[in-house]
Formats: structure tokens, C-alpha cells, sequence
């Protein structure tokens, strides 16, 4: 049974991995602060972690009337530590206490902006899978040229997905959409070569056929051009690929900013030439910032789980929360398992 099964109180209770992120836990605190601040009496708030470090910081702040949980965990995984090493030998990580705290009904949600490997694992022996389930998976999402957002699903949960495992991705990517963005058929691609049924591997090519005797709202197979085109709200892919082109495209922004500067040094024209440009970039460029969206969903788990980028910043800590409060009150979990049977 997942936590939101349980009774629980009026207001949710968001826990936090204090610890996760390269900034921990100055970014998590001051994300947890920001929401609270913006969001008061909506959801409660549990830091997870060095419960010494977390009071010195809260210390620095202004936290008076803030619902503020600190709950104690000795030990923390490491961006360096392998998934199975943080699973077995770290049990007091704030990693694997707050998600306890969703197994046992003391907390709605958990979120961490730590080592991903280790929050697929650790989540996925913790809480469980939903029933139906046979690999839960993350997505990522990408604007488009529609003006509404595609989610690309796995971005690097499965490195090799099975057949089965794609049209549960579909399925679960569906749905996804439909509750959180009021989507009511979302279009579902599968990302491949090329748009005839025959292209791909066979494990993709069998996909096409699950996903195509289903009642999903499939619109075929679509390739690496139109993932920013908006054809589709879903574009199912395996873990390995999903990773490859969310890894190039969080390196984009990078690469256009040195670009820019590069331009720039050139010449004083240049400069201003830039200079006049920068508002408008900033504005276009918004919805690549990972910030925006805050983190993204762990699928097929029994529990609500989201994860933030390793740099996550207050800002996106807070959307994180934001995310994870949308998530529980959807009722996800318990219409993927009726979904799946």
C-alpha cells in the first residue's frame, strides 16, 4: 500500500534530502523557505539529514511560524557512490531515511537533488514498485516549438528496456501528462531512425506493436528532429538514449553562453551588439532552465519521488517541492495501477 493510501493529515508533508545537491543543505534549506513563504499552509516540510548542520543554517534564518521538521540521518550518499554501495552499506543515509518516512506513512513525498543512480535504487527496494509495474523509469522534459512542453521517457533509469518496458513507459508517460498538464490524449511517440513501423531494434519494433494495439493515443514513431517540434507530449525511448540526449542538451545553454562571449570579445560593436540581445535570449531560453521545471518524477514507484538536479538551486528546490505536492494530489499511483490491470 503506498503512503497515499494511508490517512494522513490535511496538510502534506514534504520531505527533503537536506543532503543531496552539490550546494546541500543551504540550497535546500533556502528552496524549503522559499516555498513555504510563497505557499504557506499548503504542505509541511521535513529536512532529512546532519540534523547539527540543518539547525546552524536554520539558525541564520528567518523561520519563525515556518512548519519545519528536522529529522536526524548519520550518513550521506555521495555523488561517488555507487548505487549498491549507498543501498547496502549507508541504511542512515538522509537518502534512505526520508524515503522510509514515505514507506511509513510519515512523510507524502521525498525529493533529492543527490546521486541519481543511488535515488532509483534505494526508492525502488524501499517503497516498492506499483503493482503492474516491472522497471519504474524518469522522465525529462523538453520545450517545444508548440509552446507546451514534451516529456521524454526514460531519460536514464533503464538502460535497456525491454519491450514491455517501453509500453509501460507509454503508458505511465500517458498518464503522466493527462493528470499533471490536463492533457486529455496525450499524442505518444516512440523516439527511433525512422517513422516505419520496421525501423529500430527489435525490442522497439515489438514496442510499436504493444503501444499500437493499445488505448493509447499513439502517433507512431518519430525521430531526434522533432522532439522540440511538439508532434507529440510523450516520446518513449530507453534509458540509454534518453540520457545521451539530455546530457547534450543540458551542455546547449553552455555552449551558447561561451559562444556569445566569445562573439563579444571580439570587438567593442560586438559587444554592444550582444548587449542589446541578452533580455530577449534570457526570455527565449527560460524554459531550457532546468529550474523552471524543478526536477523530474520517479515513475513506478510506490511512493511519490522527485529528482533534482545535482545543482539544483533554491529556486529549483522550490519547484521541486511545488512538483511533488501536484504529484501526490493527482492521485498518480493508484490510477497507474488501474491503468496497468
Amino acid at each position: 500500500m503506498s503512503s497515499s493510501d494511508q490517512s494522513r493529515p490535511d496538510k502534506l508533508r514534504i520531505a527533503i534530502d537536506a543532503m543531496g545537491g552539490d550546494f546541500a543543505p543551504k540550497n535546500e534549506i533556502d528552496g524549503a523557505i522559499m516555498f513555504l513563504n510563497s505557499y504557506r499552509g499548503s504542505a509541511s516540510i521535513i529536512l532529512v539529514g546532519d540534523s547539527t548542520l540543518i539547525q546552524d543554517e536554520l539558525g541564520q534564518r528567518k523561520t519563525k511560524n515556518l512548519d519545519i521538521e528536522v529529522i536526524h540521518a548519520s550518513e550521506i550518499v555521495t555523488m561517488d557512490d555507487d548505487a549498491s554501495t549507498a543501498l547496502k552499506n549507508k541504511k542512515d543515509s538522509s537518502m534512505a531515511v526520508g524515503l522510509s518516512l514515505c514507506k511509513e506513512g510519515k512523510a507524502d513525498a521525498f525529493l533529492s537533488a543527490g546521486n541519481t543512480g543511488a535515488m532509483l535504487a534505494t526508492s525502488t527496494v524501499i517503497l516498492g514498485r506499483v503493482q503492474g509495474v516491472h522497471r519504474p523509469t524518469i522522465g525529462t522534459f523538453f520545450p517545444t516549438s508548440a509552446g507546451k512542453p514534451t516529456l521524454i521517457i526514460d531519460a536514464g533509469a533503464n538502460i535497456d528496456a525491454k519491450p514491455r518496458f517501453l509500453y509501460e513507459f507509454a503508458i505511465m508517460g500517458s498518464l503522466y501528462c493527462k493528470l499533471m498538464f490536463g492533457i486529455e490524449s496525450p499524442k505518444i511517440s516512440l523516439l527511433n531512425i525512422g517513422e516505419e513501423p520496421s525501423k529500430g531494434t527489435a525490442a522497439v519494433q515489438e514496442a510499436y506493436k504493444l503501444i499500437s494495439n493499445s488505448d493509447l493515443n499513439f502517433v507512431g514513431n518519430m525521430e531526434g528532429r522533432d522532439i522540440f517540434s511538439g508532434k507529440a507530449d510523450v516520446m518513449v525511448c530507453d534509458g540509454f538514449i534518453g540520457n545521451i540526449i539530455l546530457k547534450f542538451a543540458e551542455s546547449f545553454l553552455g555552449f551558447f553562453k561561451s559562444s556569445l562571449e566569445n562573439y563579444s570579445n571580439k570587438k567593442a560593436l560586438n559587444k554592444v551588439k550582444v548587449g542589446l540581445t541578452v533580455p530577449t535570449l534570457r526570455d527565449v531560453f527560460k524554459e531550457f532552465d532546468y529550474q523552471e521545471y524543478g526536477g523530474v518524477p520517479l515513475l513506478g514507484v510506490n511512493g511519490t519521488v522527485i529528482i533534482g538536479h545535482g545543482k539544483s538551486s533554491p529556486k529549483a528546490v522550490m519547484n521541486m517541492i511545488l512538483r511533488s505536492k501536484e504529484l501526490v494530489e493527482s492521485g498518480f499511483n493508484e490510477k497507474l495501477e488501474l491503468a496497468l490491470s
